[in-house]
């Protein structure tokens, strides 16, 4: 009894940095850990373009660097594989003269450094009790860079969560309504699986399932692990939602950690990323805002 006891305090311990009765209750005493905006049409720390950007970019290079596997969907994209060779001639000549004749498979972790200068991973929260948190393990982020993703399954509002929320700590509640689901076990885990292979056509891929498992296919698909900021760390990151635009290229759909509850609702697919509001050296923890007041 007393070991089960310890247990579950050890669970609460852990947990009630995600839970949100215990963060509202807790708010007045941590007021550093609101982030105020005038209204929701304002809560953007980067434009939107910047995020298309910058996923573009990265997602890209995953692409080239897996390109020995993308064979089935680049014979359904003629046009498409066109592009690539010729992307992928420019880095063969730049290998060239690096003196490498074969193109190198990096990992995504690699990708990502080679590509914005850093690397994100999940470790052991500098919080005491806090369970998992994520890190900058390489290289340096600026500020106002997208960090990382909160994957996860998309409910609208009214679609049924319930019992998906039973014990649930990773549901992210967007301004208007709509919530993520980003656990990676249980029911949720089963729910995203069921959506992404029921939206897939052919060898198309509409979304990412890797952030299910330990082997992450897009890297920052980890902004579920961020930690709420407390009196001793202060925010570094800040939550931005970013609707996937209809001409997002099909083919980096694959690297999406998102999919919709309801397939028949024709809008565009909610993304969250995480943004930098400062600097962010190798070695250290990213916390967040879990609450943003429009007032």
């Amino acid at each position: 009894a007393v070991a089960m006891l310890r247990e579950l305090r050890r669970r609460w311990r852990s947990y009630k940095y995600r839970f949100v009765p215990w963060l509202a209750l807790n708010l007045r005493r941590q007021r550093r850990t609101l982030r105020y905006v005038p209204e929701s049409s304002q809560d953007k720390i980067i434009a939107d373009e910047d995020v298309f950007e910058t996923l573009l970019k990265t997602f890209k290079a995953l692409f080239i660097n897996d390109f020995s596997r993308q064979a089935d969907i680049l014979a359904l994209l003629p046009e498409v594989k066109c592009q690539y060779l010729e992307l992928l001639t420019v880095e063969q000549k730049q290998s060239e003269v690096n003196s490498c004749n074969h193109q190198h498979v990096f990992s995504p972790e690699e990708v990502l450094f080679n590509t914005l200068g850093f690397t994100v991973s999940r470790d052991r929260s500098s919080l005491v009790s806090a369970g998992t948190g994520v890190f900058v393990t390489r290289g340096f982020v600026p500020k106002g860079m997208v960090v990382s993703m909160y994957p996860g399954t998309v409910y609208r509002k009214h679609e049924p969560i319930f019992f998906q929320s039973l014990g649930n700590p990773f549901i992210f509640r967007c301004i208007d309504g709509v919530l993520i689901d980003g656990n990676d076990k249980g029911l949720s885990r089963s729910v995203y699986r069921s959506c992404s292979r029921r939206d897939q056509l052919g060898p198309l891929q509409m979304s990412d399932e890797s952030w299910l498992t330990a082997t992450l296919q897009n890297p920052l698909a980890v902004g579920q692990y961020v930690n709420n900021c407390s009196h001793d760390k202060a925010a570094n990151v800040c939550y931005q939602e970013f609707d996937v635009p209809g001409h997002f290229p099909v083919e980096l759909k694959q690297y999406l950690p998102n999919i919709v509850y309801s397939h028949d609702i024709e809008s565009h697919l909610r993304c969250v990323v995480l943004v930098t509001l400062r600097d962010i050296k190798q070695g250290e923890e990213l916390f967040s805002n879990y609450y943003t007041v429009v007032s």
